[in-house]
């Protein structure tokens, strides 16, 4: 399998775990910097590599009315501030060609949301940028065409590539893991990342507002990594209750690091 670099940070290969980590979305700059710190300290101590991650906007919300974050402008201003406070990569989402260009100067890793992976100028935009590109597989999408999204990518020449499962859906505000994906979308020869705390969201499941089932993310990351996964992304947050996006399905920080001890320990029973 090939390696991915990241920043000074090599991932995939047959190596560990290596962690996606943070809050939904920028909420303040001094709030996303303390749940950053503390989950580098939990990855730092556990040896796992860590990238910072948080949404500048969150584009796709069940309604109009829901908050969404502080924006390209201002939102790559303060992931630039951590990036340099916390000296490790950052990851974000980005959702159109117009906000390639900006997004790069700043992000280690773009990201393409899920519902957006079939969006073939975005991918191939991204891509053509030189930086990591991690793709989430879309709800809808059978892991075997992502193939095709990574080979739109591959035509840029670029090999920074990952992709990310985040469940299927069949409706009915629930989400679904199938373990087959890890196998699947592994034999494409790039790392691919478990989206642990999305999986569990419920979208649109409190009306107007996703919700989500915190209670069973152990468990599916236990599983992923029990698959072969080669990355872990989880929302991760202080205190979940108060967040202003997907606080249903986010981890209490307080929980962060008893996993992870776990995921590792079955990460090296895994992989030898």
């Amino acid at each position: 399998m090939k390696t991915v670099q990241i920043k000074d940070i090599t991932v995939g290969g047959g190596k560990g775990l290596f962690v996606l980590a943070g809050p939904c979305v920028i909420e303040d700059y001094d709030r996303t910097l303390a749940i950053g710190k503390r989950a580098k300290e939990i990855c730092e101590r556990l040896g796992i590599p860590y990238i910072f991650k948080a949404s500048f906007d969150k584009a796709n919300r069940s309604s109009y009315g829901s908050f969404r974050g502080p924006g390209l402008e201002e939102g790559l201003k303060i992931l630039a501030s951590i990036k340099k406070e916390l000296n490790v990569p950052v990851v974000s989402d980005i959702h159109s060609i117009e906000q390639i260009e900006p997004a790069a100067e700043v992000l280690d890793v773009l990201q393409i949301p899920a519902f957006l992976c079939r969006q073939t100028d975005l991918v191939y935009g991204a891509a053509k940028t030189g930086k990591c590109v991690n793709v989430k597989k879309g709800q809808f999408m059978a892991p075997k065409d992502m193939e095709n999204v990574l080979n739109k990518m591959k035509e840029t020449g670029n090999e920074n590539l990952m992709l990310t499962e985040r469940g299927f859906s069949f409706g009915y505000n629930n989400l679904v893991v199938d373990m087959r994906s890890f196998p699947i979308m592994r034999s494409f020869d790039y790392p691919v990342v478990f989206d642990a705390t999305h999986s569990v969201q419920l979208p649109g499941g409190a009306g107007t507002k996703s919700s989500g089932n915190r209670e069973f993310v152990p468990n599916l990351a236990r599983a992923a990594v029990a698959s072969g996964v080669d990355g872990l992304f989880f929302e991760v947050h202080d205190n979940p209750e108060e967040a202003l996006s997907d606080g249903p399905n986010m981890l209490y920080l307080d929980n962060f690091e008893a996993l992870l001890k776990d995921l590792v320990a079955i990460d090296k029973i895994v992989k030898g």
